[in-house]
């Protein structure tokens, strides 16, 4: 016959086995649902996952792009704009629009055709003139051989002259005269001594070659209609244009 008696005390924690009594459990772990510590905070491992995708959090991808937190590699360009944006050179916001003052900003405005024209006839008639003092004490310009030997020698101290003087400062005397001189396109700056010769060896040595004449008429309506920059051909090949001066 059973002792227990329903009247008697109730056993010590309300008749509820105490979990310090409870049996070890396999591989000494903590009983589950019972509290970690005394203060019944839960044991560190035991914490939430985050909630929501995991693509949402921060640094999700591996570090922060385009300057936001945890956003998309694709949301924004690192440099912050893409370079599609930005309008070409010498064009107006949305790169449609007329030609500005200069090819890039801040460059004066392109050199108008007539000055351009009237500093090449100033540059050449002052080489021809030196051309024909050195070449006349030695040869009479009525046979071929004189003339020819002044316009070769007009030709070397062409090609000489005008890539000093625009290698200096991107003017020879005829562009000082009727203010405009050779820029780089890119920035503006004064050309490098590698553009200013090869823009004086494009434009006289084909005209050595054959045919001077035709030569620089092809060069000059080359710029002509050569939008927007106006280049001739012997700027092109050396990535310069001629703006205007003060």
């Amino acid at each position: 016959m059973s002792s227990y008696n329903p009247s008697g005390p109730e056993p010590e924690g309300g008749g509820q086995p105490s979990f310090d009594k409870q049996p070890p459990q396999p591989g000494g772990g903590t009983p589950e649902g019972a509290p970690s510590d005394p203060s019944g905070n839960p044991p560190p491992d035991s914490t939430p996952p985050p909630s929501g995708s995991p693509y949402d959090r921060p640094g999700a991808y591996g570090g922060n792009y385009g300057g936001t937190p945890g956003g998309s590699p694709y949301g924004q360009s690192p440099y912050g704009q893409s370079p599609y944006d930005q309008p070409p050179p010498g064009y107006g916001p949305t790169g449609h629009g007329a030609p500005t003052a200069g090819p890039v900003p801040g460059m004066p405005p392109l050199g108008s055709w007539p000055n351009r024209i009237l500093a090449r006839l100033i540059d050449y008639v002052l080489v021809q003139v030196v051309a024909l003092i050195v070449v006349l004490p030695f040869a009479s310009l009525t046979d071929r051989s004189g003339s020819a030997g002044a316009f070769w020698l007009a030709c070397a101290l062409w090609l000489i002259y005008d890539g000093v003087m625009v290698g200096r400062d991107g003017r020879t005397l005829g562009k000082k005269a009727m203010k405009v001189r050779v820029a780089m396109l890119v920035d503006g700056n004064v050309p490098t001594p590698s553009a200013a010769w090869t823009r004086s060896a494009v434009f006289i040595l084909p005209a050595v070659i054959c045919c001077a004449a035709l030569w620089w008429v092809i060069d000059g309506l080359f710029g002509v209609f050569d939008k927007p920059y106006r280049q001739c051909i012997h700027d092109k090949a050396a990535k310069t244009v001629v703006v205007t001066t003060a």
